[in-house]
């Protein structure tokens, strides 16, 4: 308790909450689930069972174990614990699971031969490591790529995490037969380095092989709680199975409704499936209308891997949700700025609004469209579109292609992809430019010849620029850009790294090109060069707007999990888009659900106010036309204002775009892939199929590292 509160009389852990809330908060003993819906306080009832174990049960702090997804969800339950507990620290044991197996091996790591001063690596650091391994073994970094390679080191690591200690780690094992992925996990045991990985792995095979520890750490923790469990592993089952096993007192929160992370590891199943004392289900939703509730419901109802209920409040303020269809994506995103921007004039609070969206990709034309409107906005967890390193990348080529004397263009650019122009050789070209009193890259044209810079890849991206100059006299810029990103290699950098996210917005910024192009046809302007193109982009990039908390919030519907706005705004409803054909064909049923989940969040995000939104045009990797998406079908006509003409053929559109994909589906489960194909898997990367065994329809799948039997479901053909 804070110190200036000190005097204060506790606050009763049973205050001011619903009949249901209470019950969970008092059932202390066994193994509880509580399903707490979208704004239903599963927070609150967390901090309140924690108090009640504390103030009237008589169970010290150091004896409870309150788990939680992200430190920022860590922080704020230790803030509000603090405020209803009066005895001691109540900060030892309230942190994220990996944060608990940190505590956990500083104290028992050293039975498996490492220090206590063992490191945490993170992504960069393991690549490094990677690239040394990879090198050793003379693997092709253009063909495996470092974070290619990494996914193999967690297959390895994942696939039976048991096996990977005792045959890589424990001093007297000679181990595994020596490979790439056998000495970077070397190179980690050298180091005493562990990756995240690791912090579970290690805590879960101590307290499996050694009871002493197992002992302590089992009788110490009387109680265990969890939260947002739904997101949670395999692994991680295993671990709050293992530290709860001597008192059995178990209470694990989530919603199966809200479980969006399935895709990095989370299993909803366990949840879903786990066999409590106590079922408890908190269904009273203090944030959003009736209205927003009853689309959850409707939407939500459309799974059937859940556990059933229907959010209700008691709130009476009510109003419909509105679909707005709309002729472009352009005129969706003029349509919400306009929006905001006169009841902006009218002292509306602009933090109040949230513009949500599945991929980071779809953010660019609203951007673009607030910026015009002069509306301050913050992109939430992430980068401005025309602010993002790929993004700059791509316009550096563009600028350097319209000026040679754009200096920071050129260095930018230069080893983008890697041309091996080091330091030293940046150092004597910048002597020969001042010298010379010339720009960079004209100097570097006229000393090609000099052995400094004679060399084949540095002679093909003069080339490249010099071509793109002369294309840039008569080709469209988005054309253009076409040409220079296959010429220059940047497509197949990112393909080759799986960088997904960005090649998106690589796509997005060509698309907004040819919006450039169709644009200044439509006025009969001639004025569509590279030049005019990048100075109207210039008006985006250089936007300033100074410090301040009230703005509109941009974010991917994954970063708003746990928020809420009075305001929401769903943008890019557009079948195969949100949902994402590519999820529903990578993970077909599991990949579908997890998309209805999704959009389940972004509803329940909406307090007040709920405004959807798709517009027509063609998918960028398609070509086919756009329809609205299922989930719009999916909401009864009550619930839904519909603004502007809405074709009654687009849903039916929608409908019959859903059955084409789910017969291709049907079709393609039906025919096994044959031996040969290439095929790709989250954990172990791009494979090649060795053979299919029909008794249980499994494929064996050689991965170069390791030889996997792997169910169809989760092997997509590339």
């Amino acid at each position: 308790m804070n110190a200036e509160n000190k005097n204060q009389p506790l606050p009763s852990p049973l205050e001011s909450l619903n009949e249901r809330q209470i019950e969970a908060v008092e059932a202390t003993e066994g193994r509880v689930r509580i399903v707490a819906g979208a704004g239903s306080g599963k927070t609150r009832v967390l901090a309140h069972r924690f108090a009640y174990l504390v103030n009237d049960i008589g169970i010290s702090p150091g004896n409870i174990l309150c788990l939680t997804f992200t430190n920022k969800a860590a922080q704020e339950m230790k803030q509000r614990i603090s405020r209803l507990v009066d005895r001691g620290s109540v900060n030892d044991f309230i942190c994220t699971i990996h944060s608990f197996c940190v505590k956990f091996l500083r104290r028992e790591i050293y039975r498996i031969g490492y220090p206590k001063s063992f490191s945490i690596i993170d992504e960069e650091d393991a690549k490094s490591l990677a690239k040394v391994a990879m090198n050793e073994f003379g693997i092709d970094r253009k063909k495996t790529t470092a974070e290619r390679f990494l996914k193999q080191v967690a297959g390895v690591k994942g696939w039976d995490p048991d096996a990977y200690i005792q045959n890589y780690l424990l001093p007297n094992n000679p181990g595994h037969t020596p490979d790439a992925v056998a000495r970077f996990i070397r190179l980690q045991l050298k180091e005493f380095a562990l990756d995240y990985d690791d912090l579970l792995y290690f805590t879960l095979y101590i307290l499996g092989h050694f009871p002493d520890a197992r002992k302590y750490w089992t009788e110490k923790l009387n109680y265990v709680m969890v939260d947002e469990v739904q997101d949670c592993s395999g692994d991680d089952w295993k671990l709050f199975s293992a530290i709860s096993s001597h008192h059995d007192n178990l209470f694990v929160v989530g919603d199966p409704d809200q479980a969006i992370y399935e895709w990095r590891g989370g299993n909803p199943k366990i949840f879903i499936n786990f066999r409590p004392d106590t079922d408890i289900i908190l269904n009273q939703n203090y944030r959003s209308t009736p209205d927003i509730l009853s689309i959850a419901n409707a939407i939500i109802s459309h799974n059937t891997n859940r556990i059933p209920k229907d959010l209700f409040t008691l709130r009476l303020e009510t109003a419909p949700a509105v679909w707005s269809h709309h002729k472009s994506e352009s005129e969706e995103a003029d349509a919400i700025a306009d929006m905001i921007a006169s009841e902006m004039e009218g002292g509306a609070n602009l933090s109040d609004y949230a513009i949500l969206y599945r991929a980071s990709h779809s953010s660019r034309r609203i951007e673009q469209a607030l910026l015009m409107k002069k509306i301050p906005y913050s992109v939430w967890g992430g980068v401005r579109f025309f602010e993002r390193k790929e993004i700059k990348d791509v316009l550096a080529y563009l600028r350097l292609v319209a000026s040679d004397a754009d200096n920071l263009a050129f260095t930018r650019i230069i080893n983008l992809p890697s041309r091996k122009f080091g330091a030293a050789s940046m150092k004597k070209l910048r002597e020969l430019s001042e010298t010379d009193g010339t720009p960079l890259y004209t100097t570097l044209c006229n000393y090609i010849n000099d052995k400094t810079f004679n060399r084949a890849p540095i002679r093909d991206f003069i080339t490249l620029i010099d071509n793109a100059r002369l294309l840039a006299q008569t080709t469209p810029v988005s054309e253009l850009t076409d040409y220079l990103l296959r010429q220059s290699g940047i497509t197949d950098l990112l393909r080759n790294d799986e960088q997904e996210e960005r090649l998106e917005n690589i796509a997005e910024l060509v698309s907004s090109m040819r919006e450039f192009e169709r644009a200044r046809d439509e006025d009969n302007d001639e004025e569509k060069t590279i030049y005019t193109y990048l100075q109207d982009v210039a008006l985006y990039t250089n936007a300033d707007y100074k410090s301040d908390s009230r703005r509109v919030r941009l974010m991917t519907i994954h970063q708003s999990k746990g928020l809420e706005f009075p305001t929401v705004f769903v943008i890019g409803l557009t079948e195969g888009i949100f949902p994402s054909h590519r999820t529903i064909r990578e993970r077909r049923k599991d990949g579908e659900e997890e998309e209805r989940r999704l959009m389940y969040v972004a509803v329940t995000r909406a307090e007040k106010r709920l405004f959807l939104s798709d517009a027509e045009g063609y998918m960028n990797d398609s070509g086919a036309l756009k329809y609205p998406s299922r989930f719009i079908a999916e909401i009864p006509d009550q619930f839904l204002e519909i603004r502007g003409k809405v074709d009654p053929s687009l849903l039916q559109g929608t409908r019959n775009l859903v059955k084409m994909l789910d017969n291709e589906l049907g079709s393609s489960a039906e025919a096994p892939m044959p031996k040969g194909t290439r095929v790709k898997h989250k954990v172990f990367g791009e494979g090649t199929i060795i053979s299919y065994d029909a008794s249980n329809k499994s494929y064996k799948v050689d991965f170069g590292a390791s030889t996997r039997d792997l169910l169809p479901h989760v092997l997509t053909p590339l």
